[in-house]
């Protein structure tokens, strides 16, 4: 199911007005179908317990083995803040959940608590040449096979 979930999420996330996606790698799927691709409901069910049940320990084994590789720095966290801006414009321009919230006078508060607290935007923002951002930012378009 990779490819096909993979290709999803390169789509979804993807911003057009920076022609970069929001994000590197993951999955997507949305309004599946158990007749889409895993023939009933139970396998179904299965299939989206057994990505959950692989998600939190395997992003929290991530974070675990490289939390203290390198420490960061103030280049780092307005790095940080520029990539949560794209998030920002990514979810109140694109995301469907988002937008559906707001055109339906959901709760305004709870839509915007979604938000990150801090964030930046910078006119023109380049990263440093041969940065770890920089390598980041090369990863950040559609179509890169991880596997």
């Amino acid at each position: 199911f990779y490819p096909k979930f993979k290709s999803w999420a390169d789509d979804y996330f993807f911003i057009p007005h920076r022609k970069e996606t929001r994000g590197i790698g993951g999955i997507f799927f949305d309004r599946l179908h158990h007749r889409d691709c895993l023939g009933s409901k139970q396998k179904l069910a299965e299939f989206v317990m057994a990505v959950g049940n692989t998600f939190a320990p395997t992003y929290c084994q991530i974070i675990l083995n490289k939390s203290s590789l390198v420490p960061f720095n103030e280049e780092n966290k307005l790095w940080q803040k520029v990539r949560r801006g794209r998030y920002v414009e990514f979810n109140l321009v694109y995301d469907k959940g988002t937008k559906f919230g707001l055109d339906t006078e959901g709760r305004i508060e709870s839509i915007l608590m979604s938000l990150p607290p801090q964030v930046e935007w910078h006119y023109n923002f380049q990263t440093k040449a041969n940065s770890d951002e920089e390598n980041t930012t090369l990863l950040l378009k559609k179509g890169i096979q991880w596997i």
